[in-house]
C-alpha cells in the first residue's frame, strides 16, 4: 500500500479542535506594549508582495515591531483594542491563517533531498483529524530529517523520519519507540486522545511511558537505529531539488515593518517570488540562481540581519525592553546588541544569553546559561536558569560591559564558553560580575 492511501485511509473522523487562549489572529494576547497577534501562515510560505502588505499593516494597526518566533510563526506588536477587528481583516485579504491543531513540518519539506521522508502527508493527515478537549500549546513535529533541524522545537508528539518506512516516535521528552509510516497518523491520534482525555491543561509530557506503549502496542514496530545529523540551523545556504535556498534571520527575532517592507522590496526588485517563515526566528528565500539569493543575502546584512551562522546574536535572546514594553526596566536589545559587538568570543554557540526587561521573560522561555534581567534600579544575573529565577548577584547597568569582559578573559586556550562557565561555577561567577 503505497504511503499517501495509507495516510488517507487511516484517520478516524473526530470532532473539530477547541481554540484556546493563543495570542492568534482572533484572541490576541495582551503584553507591556499593547496587544500580540500570532499569525501561523500555511507551510510558512509568502511572496515578497504579501510580506510587504502584512509589514504595511502592522504598521497602521500596531507599533510597526514584527517578530519571527523560534518555532517560525510571525508575530505582529502593539496593537490597539480598537483596531484589532480592522486588522485581522486586513489580515485576511493578504493570506490565509492556519487554525486548529498545530502541527509543524521544516520549511524545505518536500523539495529537501537529505530528507529521509517527506513529512507533508502525515502532517496534513494529523491536522486534518481534529479532537475536543486539548489545549492550544498542544504541538505534532513532524520532521522529515533533512537540512534544517527542528530538534529545538518541544513538541507533544515527535515523528521524525528513520527510513521512508519508519517514523521514530516521541512524547514529550520520552522516546516510545519506532512505528511504520502505515500506522504513523493513528498513533498520533492515539496519543492526542490520550491528552486530551486528561483535561485541557494536559500535555503530552503528562502521560506515563506505561500508559503510551500499551495504547500503541500494536503499531509499535521493530526499533529502526537512528542514525544522527549534523545538527543545522536555518541560516546559510541550502540546494534543493529543483531550486536553491538562503536564509537569513532577525536580530533577536525582531524587526522594524519599514526593515522588512525595504527587504520584501529587494526580494522583488531581484525577482526572488517565495519567502519561507522558518524556525531559529529566520526568513529563506528561494530562487533557481544563487546569485540572487547571495545578492538578496548581502543587502540584508547592510540592513543589519544575521546573515552567517557563527554571529554571535544567535546565541543571544532578548525582548525589546524597556524601549517599547511597560514592563521592561531595562533596553534590553540595545544591551544584547552591545555585547554581542563588544565580547563576540564569549558567543561561540556553545552557550546561551538571555537578556530580559523583567522577570517574565518573553523572549526565551526555557533556561539559558546566563539571563540578564532587568530590576526596578539593577541587572539581576541568573545561571542556568529562568529570568524568574533567584539571581546570583545583582549588578549596574552600566557595569556590564566590564563584568562581562572579566568573564572573557576566564577563558582558557582552546575552552568553550560553555566549558569556562561550568568550570567557573556560579560562585565564581557572581564575584566576577561583583568585580571582586
Amino acid at each position: 500500500m503505497s504511503q499517501a492511501l495509507s495516510i488517507a485511509a487511516a484517520p478516524k473522523a473526530l470532532p473539530a479542535l477547541r481554540r484556546g487562549a493563543c495570542p492568534s489572529l482572533d484572541e490576541p494576547m495582551q503584553t507591556g506594549d499593547g496587544l500580540l497577534a500570532r499569525l501561523r501562515i500555511p507551510n510558512g510560505r509568502l511572496t515578497p508582495r504579501q510580506l510587504q502588505a502584512i509589514a504595511k499593516t502592522a504598521a497602521q494597526h500596531g507599533n510597526g515591531q514584527l517578530e519571527i518566533t523560534a518555532r517560525g510563526n510571525l508575530q505582529v506588536r502593539g496593537l490597539m483594542p480598537q483596531t484589532t477587528g480592522d486588522f485581522a481583516t486586513a489580515i485576511q485579504a493578504i493570506t490565509a491563517i492556519e487554525r486548529g491543531l498545530v502541527v509543524e513540518t521544516p520549511p524545505l519539506a518536500g523539495q529537501d533531498p537529505l530528507e529521509r521522508a517527506d513529512p507533508r502527508p502525515i502532517a496534513q493527515a494529523i491536522r486534518a483529524l481534529g479532537t475536543t478537549g486539548l489545549g492550544p500549546k498542544v504541538t505534532v513535529v513532524v520532521d522529515g530529517n533533512g537540512q534544517i533541524d527542528l530538534n529545538a522545537l518541544g513538541a507533544d508528539i515527535r515523528l521524525a523520519a528513520a527510513n521512508a518506512d519508519h517514523w521514530h516516535l516521541r512524547v514529550g521528552t520520552k522516546t516510545v519507540g519506532t512505528v511504520a509510516t502505515t500506522d504513523a497518523v493513528d498513533a498520533a491520534r492515539i496519543i492526542l486522545e490520550l491528552i486530551a482525555n486528561r483535561g485541557e491543561a494536559a500535555r503530552g509530557r503528562d502521560l506515563a511511558p506505561e500508559t503510551i506503549r500499551t495504547a500503541l502496542a500494536p503499531l509499535l514496530a521493530n526499533d529502526v537505529a537512528a542514525v544522527p545529523r549534523p545538527a543545522t540551523n536555518a541560516v546559510g545556504d541550502f540546494t534543493l531539488n529543483a531550486s536553491f535556498a538562503t536564509g537569513i534571520a532577525l536580530p533577536f527575532g525582531s524587526v522594524s515593518s519599514s526593515t522588512l517592507i525595504e527587504l520584501a522590496n529587494i526580494a522583488r526588485g531581484l525577482g526572488i517570488t517565495e519567502l519561507l517563515l522558518a524556525p531559529h526566528r529566520a526568513l529563506i528565500a528561494l530562487a533557481p540562481d544563487t546569485a540572487l539569493l547571495h545578492a538578496w543575502r548581502d543587502e540584508a546584512a547592510n540592513l543589519g540581519f544575521i546573515t552567517t551562522p557563527d554571529d554571535p546574536r544567535r546565541a543571544i535572546s532578548a525582548c525589546i525592553g524597556s524601549d517599547g514594553c511597560a514592563s521592561g526596566h531595562i533596553a534590553a536589545r540595545a544591551l544584547a546588541a552591545r555585547l554581542a559587538e563588544r565580547h563576540a568570543a564569549l558567543f561561540d554557540g556553545s552557550m546561551t544569553l538571555h537578556v530580559s526587561g523583567c522577570v517574565k521573560g518573553c523572549a526565551h522561555p526555557r533556561a539559558a546559561s546566563l539571563t540578564l534581567v532587568g530590576t526596578a534600579t539593577n541587572c539581576a544575573l541568573v545561571s542556568n536558569g529562568l529570568a524568574g529565577d533567584t539571581p546570583l548577584v545583582e549588578i549596574a547597568p552600566a557595569r556590564l560591559e566590564s563584568a562581562f569582559a572579566h568573564l572573557v578573559q576566564q577563558r582558557l586556550p582552546g575552552e568553550t564558553s560553555a566549558a569556562c562557565l561550568a568550570r567557573l561555577g556560579a560562585s565564581t561567577i557572581a564575584g566576577l560580575f561583583r568585580q571582586e
